[in-house]
């Protein structure tokens, strides 16, 4: 048995990683040709402004005496410049929104397991085609451009990470600073000579990250006094950064300026996810190159924010967050990176026809060079016969696209040129991620295959080795045939050699070669399946029904729970009336009010100990955290002194990482495992029996009293499906994982509050698993109430996590929005992280539960 989860453990981390070569793949290529425009540019220098954090609501609506909060930006908009809201990507966060704006592609996924901090593939950048770029702000951004730049041209001036405090009492500061280094800069610059002579270079970019925002919005939110009086502090920067251009450089009117942000944040104070108050951040273009205020009477939105900002009356320009790495370069003429999907926003432009037709040829030249090694790439590593190529835009019909735009150049139709540009860019766009996704439906199929193998080979062990269901018809157990082990060795040869001749990665090899020992496994217990077969056809078919259609409708109430919260809701109802259909209420009632007055004082006490905590500091709260498993071990390993003990201890640490009435879930949560544990024992119990004696008399240690297991029946996969729904239900009651910014920040900031992804991570991580382990310490307590062994009912449960997450596996998207995209994924992710930490915590939960720690020294003995 321990091989088989040793095995399963394998095979299930397969299956959670092949999402990741399915769908998080990076979409990046390399080997392009550099293009850009030959036209003279209009800007000299780009002077790039990104508060990081700010929602474009922030910053454009009126404060409640019809004020802007940023003054100058506003004066911009309606006298300058040009602006409009730049639609970001889920995940909405730092590195891939800097990414997409400076790069000109949206990162993959494989980003978040470096923090978003580190490059996980080279990329080019507006920075390295520049001459030269000079950027200030915060260490976890600057230094990812400058790692990947060819040369020595990009120089960084970033503050010291321990200034990224959520707790510090002004975080403006950290635009302060990099407002100050940039006027410090400039002052040198006049005296020296070398650097004068830089900075007067032309296609230089100046990048200021300003960070305050962020960091005050995750501290105090984005509705707090602190936020919003940032964005002006951010606003009188910016207006006296502009005057020292202007100064510096004599007002010659070669600089172009940008102010935008990376992501938005929610009201809560996080980001990550989709929502509009994520994905909507500003865009305020103005300078050199730049198309002036446009009034017009009617906008091409439809939305109510242009009244509710009152900029119903000024053009609105909107662009997709990678849509401004191009136009940046097309201001100061530089190539436009080699990895940029953004399309040229020519509205923007304040330049002639001719210039915009010819950088609109040039980013359509520059994105079909991504399609063509795209193409090749995969033409070369797919087998002749095998390959199919993208229908939409083949090599004669790019040849005529670009031909005939050139000519509408030449007959000087720039319109028309743009138009057929802009229709190039998007079957190109297409064709990339038509190559990119060339392998997923073949990958899919085979991970699906296995995991249905799997599956099935659990579900025959689980009849095989802890039911009695097959033995009545189960007669001399005979060795599969020798032909069965020749075909699966050839099948396993055959697609080794396909996977050879196409050159796929090795890790191809595992997606595609794990099915076939899997079923090779399921075919060789025949005899199982023969005597399942049989006694099936003596069971009653309408039982048989009924069970398989409360069993399907069980997981259906569990995959719904992902998407609507009230099925949990329902599903708890139906728990709640079920004593009473069954009568188990009239045993249960006294047992279940014990239960419910002897949890609550525990809460009470622990509830004092949060309200005492602020004032002791953090080495207080990790000293709690650290000694709150071994507490537990202390205690009597009788059932509930030590099911008592160690919800005592898991709620000290919970109370720690909450910040409202979330504290109070794990309290209710336990009352409920304590109702359970309680509702399971009575089913297997004669009436008139006292419930509070039998449980006060079991010992957590039984679980290793083989003698005391009994074989699994049907009553048996209600257990198993309790487990599973508590399970999901102590997941959501705690937060999303597959929206991270539903967890609030603050509730960490009694260990830290300087930004550390991985600590800050691992924080929430274990405020997660806390309930998870209350519920699995009451899963124990079930199996030895119930005489089950664990192995048994964990196989159930392995199976029937089994299912959701091959129907989870089913139902991601690969189109549609990127919020659907990505839920869909993560959803298939937290069940495999589920099926994956259970066999951890039941380790855990076993040293928990039946460990016992001797302090030293003697026992006392007091004579009477």
């Amino acid at each position: 048995m321990l091989l088989f989860f040793a095995l399963g453990l394998i095979v299930h981390f397969v299956f959670f990683a092949s999402i990741f070569d399915i769908y998080f793949t990076s979409p990046l290529v390399h080997g392009m040709t550099p293009q850009f425009t030959v036209l003279p540019p209009p800007a000299k220098r780009l002077v790039l402004f990104v508060a990081d954090g700010l929602r474009s609501d922030a910053l454009y609506e009126l404060d409640e005496d019809g004020n802007s909060r940023a003054p100058f930006i506003r004066n911009v908009i309606m006298h300058e410049g040009s602006w409009g809201i730049s639609h970001t990507r889920v995940p909405t966060e730092s590195r891939p929104g800097h990414v997409a704006l400076i790069a000109g592609f949206y990162e993959d996924v494989s980003a978040v397991a470096k923090g978003w901090k580190e490059n996980p593939v080279e990329f080019d950048s507006l920075f390295n085609e520049s001459k030269y770029t000079w950027s200030w702000g915060s260490p976890d951004i600057l230094p990812m451009f400058a790692k990947g730049a060819s040369g020595d041209h990009v120089y960084t001036y970033s503050y010291d990470a321990q200034r990224e405090d959520f707790g510090a009492q002004d975080a403006t500061k950290l635009d302060t600073w990099v407002f100050d280094k940039v006027k410090d800069f400039f002052d040198v610059a006049r005296s020296n000579q070398s650097l004068f002579s830089k900075v007067n270079e032309e296609k230089v970019v100046f990048f200021l990250h300003l960070l305050g925002i962020d960091t005050n919005g995750h501290a105090h939110r984005p509705s707090s006094r602190e936020y919003k009086d940032n964005i002006k502090k951010v606003d009188d920067g910016v207006k006296e950064i502009v005057s020292l251009f202007k100064r510096f450089y004599g007002d010659d009117g070669k600089t172009a300026f940008i102010f935008t942000s990376d992501h938005g944040m929610t009201d809560w104070g996080s980001h990550g996810a989709g929502h509009p108050s994520e994905t909507l951040t500003p865009l305020v273009t103005w300078g050199a190159g730049i198309k002036a205020p446009q009034k017009v009477s009617a906008q091409q939105f439809d939305d109510e924010f242009l009244k509710e900002w009152r900029l119903e009356n000024w053009k609105r320009r909107d662009v997709n967050q990678a849509d401004i790495a191009p136009l940046m370069a097309s201001l100061i003429g530089v190539p436009f990176p080699l990895n940029s999907v953004g399309i040229l926003p020519v509205d923007y432009l304040n330049n002639t026809g001719l210039f915009k037709a010819e950088s609109m040829l040039t980013n359509a030249v520059q994105i079909l060079e991504q399609f063509k090694v795209k193409m090749t790439q995969k033409k070369a590593a797919t087998l002749p016969f095998l390959f199919t190529p993208f229908k939409l835009l083949s090599d004669s019909q790019q040849l005529d696209t670009l031909r005939k735009a050139r000519s509408y150049i030449k007959e000087e139709k720039f319109d028309e040129a743009v138009s057929l540009c802009e229709e190039l860019i998007d079957l190109a766009l297409k064709g990339l991620s038509y190559y990119h996704t060339y392998d997923r439906f073949f990958l899919g199929i085979s991970v699906a295959v296995g995991f249905v193998g799997w599956t099935s080979y659990a579900s025959l062990l689980i009849l095989k080795s802890h039911s009695d269901l097959t033995r009545s018809a189960r007669k001399e157990v005979k060795k599969p045939h020798h032909l069965l082990s020749y075909g699966f060795v050839a099948i396993g040869v055959l697609v080794a050699c396909f996977l050879m001749i196409q050159a796929c990665p090795w890790t191809y090899y595992v997606y595609c070669l794990l099915p076939v020992p899997i079923w090779y496994a399921v075919l060789r217990e025949y005899q199982v399946i023969q005597d399942l077969v049989s006694s099936l056809l003596t069971f009653p078919l309408s039982h048989f029904v009924t069970y398989l259609l409360v069993f399907v409708l069980g997981i259906e109430v569990l995959v719904l729970s992902f998407f609507y919260r009230y099925m949990l809701t329902a599903g708890l109802i139906v728990f709640a009336a079920w004593p009473f259909l069954t009568q188990l209420w009239t045993r249960a009632k006294n047992w279940c009010r014990l239960a419910g007055s002897s949890a609550v004082p525990g809460y009470c006490n622990n509830s004092h100990e949060k309200k005492n905590y602020f004032g002791k500091g953090r080495a207080v709260g990790t000293s709690v955290t650290a000694s709150s498993l071994g507490v537990p071990l202390l205690s009597p390993t009788t059932l509930l002194p030590r099911l008592s003990s160690i919800l005592l201890s898991l709620m000290s640490t919970y109370l720690l990482l909450s910040t409202g009435y979330e504290a109070l879930f794990p309290l209710v949560l336990s009352c409920l495992m304590f109702v359970w544990i309680h509702i399971e024992q009575e089913t297997l119990q004669q009436p008139g029996v006292s419930c509070k004696q039998k449980l006060s008399s079991i010992q957590f240690t039984y679980n290793t009293d083989i003698t005391q297991f009994r074989l699994l029946n049907l009553d048996d996969i209600r257990r198993a499906f309790f487990l599973v729904f508590f399970l999901v239900t102590a997941f959501f009651g705690t937060g999303n994982i597959a929206s991270i910014n539903s967890f609030d920040l603050a509730s960490v900031y009694c260990f830290l509050t300087v930004f550390s992804p991985f600590m800050m991570g691992a924080l929430m991580m274990w405020k997660i698993l806390i309930p998870f382990v209350l519920v699995m310490c009451a899963f124990e307590a079930v199996q030895i109430t119930t005489q089950l062994s664990s192995k048994g009912l964990f196989l159930i449960v392995l199976v029937i996590s089994d299912i959701m997450a091959l129907h989870f596996f089913f139902l991601i998207k690969d189109s549609g929005s990127w919020l659907d995209i990505g839920t869909s994924i993560s959803h298939y992710v937290i069940v495999m992280s589920m099926t994956i930490f259970l066999v951890f915590l039941n380790g855990l939960v076993q040293l928990l539960t039946t460990k016992k720690l001797q302090l030293c020294g003697k026992p006392k003995r007091h004579l009477l």
